[in-house]
């Protein structure tokens, strides 16, 4: 459970230039002219293994947006050839309870073979929470969950 305004927590996810201040596999992200009329970001995503850092290029439209509940983000190349796909999701359920706390979700779903492995599965594990705490962190600071300021 989140605590807060789901509002506050959508505005984390809903825009990709934000993630690289909570979550860091993202390393670079890149805001470029929209597609089709849906958003579009060029993003860089980077994990380090030992002293290797393993990295890779995507091109994310957001191609669901429901405000306050649901986003999704899928890759989408310009350069002609085939890729592998890259789904981000994220859905924000509210708690039943009267705390007004909710639950985020959030999918990465990746159908190629570069982020295989075990190793690299753990340091994506690893990433993962990281970036689950420094969301946390975020929205329990009432200025620092509100990506205008």
């Amino acid at each position: 459970m989140v605590p807060g305004p789901p509002e506050r927590a959508f505005a984390l996810v809903d825009d990709l230039a934000v993630y690289p201040s909570w979550m860091d596999l993202v390393h670079d992200v890149d805001e470029v002219p929209p597609t089709g009329g849906h958003r579009t970001w060029n993003v860089e995503l980077q994990a380090q293994v030992g002293p290797f850092a393993r990295s890779k290029r995507l091109r994310m439209v957001r191609v669901v947006h429901e405000p306050g509940r649901r986003v999704v983000f899928e890759r989408d190349e310009i350069d002609g050839r085939r890729h592998s796909p890259w789904i981000l999701a994220a859905t924000l359920h509210p708690d039943t309870s009267d705390a007004g706390d909710f639950r985020l979700n959030m999918t990465l779903t990746y159908g190629g073979n570069l982020w295989t492995g075990a190793v690299l599965q753990r340091v994506l594990d690893d990433h993962i929470e990281r970036g689950a705490a420094a969301l946390g962190g975020l929205l329990a600071e009432p200025s620092a969950a509100d990506p205008e300021h």
